[in-house]
């Protein structure tokens, strides 16, 4: 099981992504524990497994109750990369507008998480 991210360590890497204005800015550090602090206030906002929400490089959780996948890529995976993944989940960007952009990759019926965005950290 991955280390738990602190609420104050958490909001603190946002803070430093936010300051940095652009995602390639800030240290790869800040950018990481942000990335998974959200990954983890989702996988805490909708416990379960028939989602799969990927950031790579920075981590995956799975989400949503639902059926269980054990083997393989998962029927329902939403993918983006971590200058969008921080822009949906802190209400930065709309679903809408990332997708329109082909900024999320979302395959399965299931994969429209829009309904659990933004987060609140």
């Amino acid at each position: 099981m991955p280390r738990r991210i602190s609420t104050d360590e958490g909001r603190a890497a946002l803070e430093a992504v936010r300051a940095a204005g652009d995602v390639s800015l800030p240290s790869r550090t800040d950018l990481a524990t942000a990335v998974r602090y959200l990954l983890q206030l989702l996988s805490e906002k909708a416990p379960g497994n028939s989602v799969e929400v990927r950031v790579p490089p920075f981590g995956a959780v799975q989400v949503i109750e639902g059926p269980r996948h054990t083997r393989g890529t998962p029927p329902n995976v939403v993918e983006t990369d971590a200058a969008t993944w921080v822009a949906l989940a802190t209400g930065a960007e709309s679903w809408t507008d990332a997708a329109a952009q082909g900024r999320i990759a979302a395959s399965g019926t299931r994969a429209d998480i829009s309904d659990l965005l933004p987060l609140r950290p």
